[in-house]
Order: structure tokens, then sequence, then C-alpha cells
């Protein structure tokens, strides 16, 4: 049975890497089948969460900005895919604004169990991804019937375009064919 799975594309940058490897990982999951639905941050406005915790008790939050609406998809999304640039060994400060602006599905009954997260950095170090990984496992940690189920970290890309013709963008791909 095909899944939802919603792909957040959290670079600001035309063309970059991160991007690519979302649309590849997109790409792989239509080709198994899948109801896939790619949103970006470029061009969104997404401000800072206040920490008010009112979203506990209205079910959204009061900020009404472009995070709200995508929230909602994350709440319906049986699988939620972030796709990040990595600066300074971490997540990106917009996709670290949207997870803290996410809060509002903590009390619900969220349906997405499986997290995948698309790293792309300048620095040529494998473990490029650490700070991320970690990032992201923090909010995992927070939505018991989640996990995060694969990464794909591609290092030393750095220019819009780098990545074109780098194997990460095929395990991007295969990545997502293989959610059934």
């Amino acid at each position: 049975m095909a899944k939802k799975i919603l792909v957040i594309s959290t670079s600001l940058r035309n063309n970059s890497n991160s991007e690519k490897l979302a649309k590849s990982f997109a790409e792989g999951a239509k080709a198994a089948g899948n109801e896939v639905e790619l949103v970006t941050l470029l061009g969104k406005n997404i401000g800072f969460c206040k920490g008010c915790l009112a979203c506990q008790k209205t079910g959204h939050c009061i900020i009404n900005d472009d995070a709200n609406p995508i929230t909602e998809k994350m709440l319906e999304a049986e699988v939620i895919v972030w796709a990040t640039p990595v600066y300074y060994y971490e997540m990106s400060g917009q996709m670290k604004t949207l997870i803290d602006r996410a809060n509002p599905l903590f009390p619900k009954d969220y349906k997405f169990r499986d997290v995948y997260l698309l790293t792309a950095g300048a620095e040529d170090e494998p473990d490029l991804d650490e700070g991320a990984v970690h990032g992201l496992n923090g909010w995992i940690a927070c939505y018991q019937k989640a996990r995060l189920a694969g990464t794909v970290c591609a290092f030393g890309v750095c220019d819009p375009g780098d990545i074109e013709g780098n194997t990460k963008l095929t395990e991007a791909y295969e990545m997502g064919k293989s959610i059934v």
C-alpha cells in the first residue's frame, strides 16, 4: 500500500546540493508507488518559536506564518524526510526553526513512523552529518512511535551543482525507492 511521504528541503539556496538529494529521494519514493510531496523552505516566512506552549492547548501555533501549513502536512505524513545543508557540522538553522515550530504535533495523533535525513556539506569528512543526526534524534525521541529510518550524507560538495554525478544521489533515490 502506498505511503504518504513528505520531503522537506530546508536549503535557502537555489539549486542546492541538499535539495538535489531531496528530489532524488522523492523520485525513488514515487517510483515505488508512494504519494510524495516535496516542500521547500526557500521563500517561506517562518518565525522562531516563542516557547509560549499555547500550541499544546490550541493544537496550532499562534504565530501565523508559513510554518503552520507545513506542520499540518507533517501531521498527516507517514514518512518525513528532512534535507538540509550542513553548516558548522549541524543542521541548518531554518531546519531547527521548523523543528521547534512543529511543537503542536507533540500531543496529537501524528502518523509518521519513519524519519529520514539527507545532508550535504562542503567538508570532506564522512562523519559530516553527526551533529545533524544527533539534533534530529533529539526531536524524534519526543515522538515515541517514530524512528530514524535512514540517512544519506553527501560530503565534499559546496557550490550549487557540485553533487551532480555523486553516488549519494543514487543512494538517496534507492533509499526512497525502498519505501513500500
